[in-house]
């Protein structure tokens, strides 16, 4: 299956034909507008090494999630960043490629932050390696966290090592009745506390809060915190990190608005730039339904030093995620031109211009 992957690539280098890199395509409506032929890794799966006493697990791209999940389940185990599966069939390799991360992001890290190796084709049909399966290994090991986002446009992820962690010895999930301001205030005054938050959430004046951690602590920081017990805390967490809620799914169609999520100081104060939001990461990260102009929504997220992302909808002409400034945009274009000189690889996928 490697042979094939890497023959296609080589094929399309020689005659500068576009690919669309794919897995299970539960992401591919994030992103620019991408050309080409469909390229898949779903038939290249199945897990090459896992050690549980060393926290490590590597696997081929097209490992479903859901089977890497069950493994370390029964190991008692898990990937810490909470991959998102929006309801499709995710794979390994596509959500490294997406950087995607869901609730415990800001308390345990992000993709990036697991990936300790990776197996790539770059754009020439050339298979590189770069990192390792050890946690301490530090050759290649920045080239391997690159990856983690770059939506494919650098090369055919084809195996990734990560390191894996424990699942909490106890976890519970508060909520409390406050409006936004109040919600923001709250989440900032406890992110500079020792509780074990493992994930914040709030919308339509609910703020939701998960503790992780040793059953002591979960206990001591939630007769500390007060507020309801709620049931069945698993599937809100799931729902929201899969977007499978009714504040996801009735866009866009149903109104005609957007879906924007605003990446900004947690500290940042109640935007006033849409209907309805979901706050998440403690302040961090705004959900937006806007009808607002692009231009307007990228400027509000950099005046608050942060960045806009059109999640759904129709793509403005100067693409879906904020522009880069002139020291970023040539960076960008120097590793596109050196992992893929052809930029046949999700061609525009990141940028219209690359």
């Amino acid at each position: 299956m490697l042979d094939r992957l890497i023959e296609r690539i080589r094929a399309a280098y020689e005659n500068g034909s576009p690919l669309i890199l794919q897995g299970g395509g539960s992401k591919s409506f994030y992103g620019n507008p991408d050309e080409g032929e469909v390229l898949s890794t779903r038939a290249f799966t199945g897990v090459v090494d896992y050690q549980p006493k060393e926290l490590v697990l590597t696997a081929r791209a097209g490992t479903p999630l859901t089977e890497i999940e069950a493994l370390l389940a029964e190991q008692n185990q898990m990937l810490a960043f909470e991959p998102p599966h929006f309801n499709g069939p995710a794979t390994l390799g596509g959500s490294i490629a997406a950087g995607l991360s869901g609730p415990r992001r800001p308390y345990a890290g992000a993709a990036r932050d697991f990936v300790l190796g990776v197996r790539i084709i770059d754009g020439t049909g050339q298979p590189l390696r770069f990192g390792g399966q050890v946690i301490k290994n530090v050759a290649g090991y920045d080239v391997s966290r690159l990856m983690a986002g770059s939506l494919g446009t650098l090369g055919l992820i084809t195996e990734v090592s990560l390191k894996v962690l424990p699942r909490p010895a106890a976890e519970t999930t508060l909520q409390f009745e406050l409006d936004e301001a109040a919600a923001l205030l709250k989440m900032n005054q406890w992110a500079g506390q020792p509780l074990p938050l493992s994930a914040t959430s709030w919308h339509a004046g609910l703020l939701t809060v998960r503790l992780s951690g040793a059953v002591s602590a979960v206990h001591a920081a939630q007769v500390k915190l007060g507020g309801e017990t709620l049931k069945d805390a698993a599937a809100f967490w799931q729902r929201l990190r899969d977007q499978s809620t009714a504040f996801f799914d009735k866009r866009p169609a149903a109104s005609g608005q957007t879906l924007w999520r605003l990446a900004v100081k947690p500290t940042t104060p109640p935007l006033k730039l849409g209907d309805a939001q979901w706050i998440e990461w403690g302040g961090a990260v705004r959900w937006l339904e806007s009808d607002l102009p692009a231009a307007a929504l990228f400027e509000a997220a950099k005046s608050c030093g942060g960045h806009a992302t059109l999640f759904r909808g129709t793509a403005p002409a100067g693409g879906v995620f904020s522009p880069l400034t002139p020291a970023l945009h040539t960076l960008h274009r120097n590793l596109k031109q050196r992992f893929d000189p052809k930029g046949i690889l999700n061609r525009r996928r990141m940028y219209p211009d690359f």
